[in-house]
């Protein structure tokens, strides 16, 4: 199967169908470092989407993040973890640390976390759409489709430069967005990525939440084959060597697969494990990701050409 093929493929599984979020309210304010700080609320797919925007000081447009929150059972942070951080996290989070690096940075909530907690709960949330072939990743994708599309729009964001970046179920989010979006100029993921059948064999799919289901996924491809729709796309996929929910043998299938679609592509792409860490970022994680935006952001800005 083409890439191309796989990607519909997908798309179809996933219900993909996201037009532009559009703009319901709009507060702005500076952040505790002084930097354009706007509280937002979005209109996507299926209601309102409240969201994060950090911006630099310095010359627009600006290429961009959109930051793909992660899970860590705390359900009441959300899109908060872009600006606070969280205990997978070095302190603070990423958002004044993209902004003072001259990116734009975006988080929207998802169901079930932070503002939305009133959608309800993620396992019951899932259920119900299981039932209805639906899945509750594949909302949350075409949430952050939506909010993709939001940031492409904006006149003070250079469409061609927007990146995804996220860690655990952020990181999943993140690699799959820029599988199914073609647009999106590349991806940092970490502690993550591992194929799911391997996960299933030793049982640490268990572990996974609710939300990391799509059904009749195995019958199309692996998840080294999603990230691997990336190519040739510059790509960061990072792993902690002690991380209990990517095990070795899941973790290193999918990196074979990962690496065989960058065969002829292989300076886009970098692959990382810290041998020592386990679920969580550590500080040479931090260093990584941000050398490697800035790095990928200035090979698609033309004075960089």
């Amino acid at each position: 199967m083409t890439a191309d093929a796989l990607r519909s493929r997908l798309q179809d599984l996933t219900g993909w169908s996201p037009r532009p979020a559009t703009l319901l309210s709009q507060k702005a304010s500076r952040s505790d470092g002084g930097l354009p700080l706007e509280e937002l609320v979005l209109r996507g797919p299926r209601g309102p989407m409240p969201a994060t925007l950090i911006l630099p000081d310095r010359r627009l447009p600006c290429p961009a993040v959109l930051y793909c929150h992660a899970h860590g059972g705390d359900y009441r942070l959300g899109r908060r973890e872009m600006m606070q951080g969280s205990r997978f996290l070095q302190a603070p989070g990423y958002g004044a640390a993209l902004a003072n690096a001259g990116f734009a940075a975006l988080c929207v909530d998802m169901a079930g976390f932070g503002d939305r907690r009133d959608e309800g709960d993620e396992n019951d949330m899932a259920k119900a759409l299981f039932w209805r072939g639906e899945s509750l990743f594949g909302h949350m994708l075409n949430d952050l489709g939506a909010a993709f599309g939001y940031l492409a729009q904006r006149a003070d964001i250079d469409a061609s430069r927007i990146f995804t970046l996220g860690l655990s179920m952020g990181a999943a989010h993140a690699y799959w967005l820029a599988a199914l979006e073609p647009r999106v100029a590349g991806c940092a993921h970490l502690c993550m990525l591992a194929d799911i059948a391997p996960l299933i064999e030793d049982g640490t799919h268990a572990r996974h939440g609710f939300y990391l289901s799509v059904p009749g996924f195995l019958n199309l491809a692996e998840a080294g084959d999603v990230a691997g729709l990336i190519a040739p796309r510059p790509q960061f996929a990072c792993h902690g060597g002690k991380d209990h929910l990517t095990p070795p043998a899941a973790r290193d299938a999918a990196l074979t697969r990962l690496r065989a679609a960058y065969a002829n592509h292989d300076p886009a792409l970098t692959c990382a494990i810290d041998p020592d860490a386990g679920h969580g970022e550590t500080a040479p994680m931090r260093v990584a990701v941000l050398d490697f935006l800035a790095r990928a952001a200035a090979r698609g800005h033309h004075d960089f050409n």
